[in-house]
């Protein structure tokens, strides 16, 4: 696993040990930020689930301006702060040992609303579901934000009586899939 391009180029990052954490593969890292490439540049970005912190530090090397990562598991934070060091982008980065749906609810207010979430938990685990159902809720996405949803490949996500749009919806291999939705503050579609 390496960060693909920016300023940390080539860089190896760590994943934590065990089957607890399932990083996302470089080629799938490659292909979304590919679609992101204009939308990372001074962005705030929330990494849930984080693991390894890889998509939060393909941001930042991409030119974000901050990152949040979340993680429950200490070796995913150890992991983290690791893999931060090591790209030197500590100082732009603020790490959360917390459930991640907790998390949401907790810093209510305190964070700033992001530009980008990035979640990746476990999947068929229905987590997924209930950080967007939250992320709705609490508004921790800019007008126009984005969410980044990794899953299994057959699993779907309800956004009714959210302010989600799905813009786009890949399968990668047999396993992942990458939902990308829009986050329309004002409650609007795209087609309004």
């Amino acid at each position: 696993m390496r960060v693909i391009s920016g300023s940390a180029r080539g860089a190896k990052l760590k994943a934590p040990h065990g089957m607890n954490t399932r990083p996302t593969a470089d080629r799938i890292k490659e292909s979304l930020f590919n679609i992101l490439q204009g939308q990372i540049l001074d962005a705030g970005i929330l990494d849930l689930f984080a693991g390894s912190g890889a998509l939060g530090i393909e941001s930042l090397s991409r030119g974000a301006a901050r990152a949040v990562f979340v993680d429950k598991s200490i070796e995913s934070i150890n992991t983290i702060k690791d893999n931060l060091q090591h790209t030197h982008f500590m100082d732009k980065a603020d790490i959360c040992h917390n459930d991640a749906l907790f998390s949401i609810k907790k810093y209510n207010g305190r964070w700033n609303p992001f530009d980008i979430i990035f979640c990746d938990p476990p999947y068929h685990m229905g987590w997924c579901q209930k950080a967007l159902l939250l992320i709705d809720e609490y508004v921790l996405l800019k007008n126009k934000g984005l969410l980044i949803a990794e899953i299994g490949a057959d699993e779907e996500l309800n956004t009714e009586d959210t302010k989600f749009n799905l813009l786009r919806s890949k399968v990668y291999g047999a396993t992942t899939k990458i939902n990308i939705y829009e986050f329309m503050a004002d409650g609007t579609s795209r087609g309004e």
